[in-house]
């Protein structure tokens, strides 16, 4: 397949730069897989949508819930370089000390980084990074590359306490904006516990408490698991042929009750709902022999048409950007053509895209 074949025109305009006024007030576009029908409801609709008898059957078996809840860093930085003044932006992705580099209690000074003319930075520049009255909080020194990364090596400790004070919210380039105070909440899925992601699971933000609490009233079971949003979610596929692209491997964790929940579940034929396409590639990437893997591993599970599914039997998610993995994996569980026709008719419906956009529900 060709990269080309998942292209859309999209109208800027409905590229949402902010989230709806009140978290849970989106619209919902559902999508039976097996005949086409889509129907265009509201995300707070969800709990009555799921308890309905076309998702529960003749027997009543409610489906299972499954959320990542990943929490995002406040990763992104503005350096300035103590050779030139230039303001550079740094995009902190994890820890890449081997074990090679740390202050004298082992932590980790070490950060593999994002950043624009990643090339241009030479190593032993340092860059000055400075609080919100222009005090020095921090400097980095480039430490040499990790394919297309900058290494930083700072000089003093930074973890996620540091980060959180003097961080920002790493928001999508599509987002044509500064973070603002709000992001720090409405860019957080209410439930985000393991800090760890570059971008939110963006699905989750739907969600309310209200709502939660309404699917656990009807019966419906929620689980969670931890897969940290990496730059795959970011990245472009630049290759021709779909299949010449390689993923950005991600780590991911199940607990043992979870796994064992999803396993009876299966086993009963009751449907498991993926929040997100990051929960889908976590199920799928753990799934061996009929049981789940339990505890912490890595993934890079490319999922493009002609992927059969294991676990995942239906999927909350948002609208996706052209080319991206993410538009080939919900591809590989609707059908292409299915899935560009429902987004040429979220277009003419003026649905609102990409991460603080309106969501899709397909079974």
């Amino acid at each position: 397949m060709k990269t080309n074949e998942f292209f859309f025109e999209l109208p800027e305009s409905l590229i949402a730069q902010f989230p709806p006024e009140q978290r849970g007030q989106s619209r919902l576009m559902t999508l039976d897989r097996s005949s086409g029908k889509r129907t265009h409801r509201m995300v707070e609709e969800l709990a009555q949508i799921l308890c309905a008898p076309e998702f529960t059957g003749k027997d009543n078996k409610k489906p299972l819930l499954v959320f990542n809840n990943s929490k995002v860093r406040k990763a992104r930085l503005a350096g300035v370089s103590a050779e030139t003044g230039a303001v550079v932006e740094f995009l902190l992705l994890e820890n890449a000390e081997n074990k090679k580099l740390g202050d004298c209690d082992g932590n980790p000074l070490l950060w593999k980084v994002m950043t624009k003319r990643v090339r241009r930075k030479k190593p032993g520049s340092v860059y000055i990074f400075y609080d919100s009255e222009g005090i020095e909080a921090a400097r980095a020194a480039a430490a040499g590359f990790e394919g297309e990364y900058l290494l930083l090596k700072f000089d003093r400790l930074i973890n996620d306490e540091w980060l959180d004070r003097y961080g920002h919210i790493p928001l999508p380039p599509y987002i044509k904006r500064k973070d603002a105070p709000a992001d720090a909440e409405r860019y957080q899925t209410i439930y985000a516990k393991q800090t760890g992601s570059a971008a939110a699971p963006t699905a989750g933000l739907h969600f309310t408490q209200e709502l939660l609490d309404k699917l656990a009233l009807c019966g419906m079971e929620s689980v969670f698991v931890t897969l940290h949003v990496g730059l795959g979610t970011f990245l472009p596929v630049r290759s021709e042929n779909i299949t010449d692209h390689v993923m950005h491997s991600e780590t991911f964790s199940i607990d043992g009750q979870t796994a064992v929940k999803i396993e009876e579940a299966k086993a009963a034929g009751r449907k498991v709902i993926a929040v997100g396409t990051t929960s889908v590639r976590t199920l799928e990437s753990a799934w061996a022999e009929g049981c789940l893997k339990r505890g912490e591993g890595s993934t890079s599970i490319f999922i493009y048409p002609g992927y059969k599914f294991n676990v995942v039997d239906a999927l909350f998610t948002n609208f996706h950007t052209p080319e991206s993995t993410l538009l080939m994996l919900v591809s590989a569980f609707a059908g292409r053509d299915l899935i560009l026709e429902s987004y040429a008719e979220a277009i003419r419906e003026e649905y609102r895209f990409f991460s603080y956009g309106d969501a899709m529900l397909i079974y």
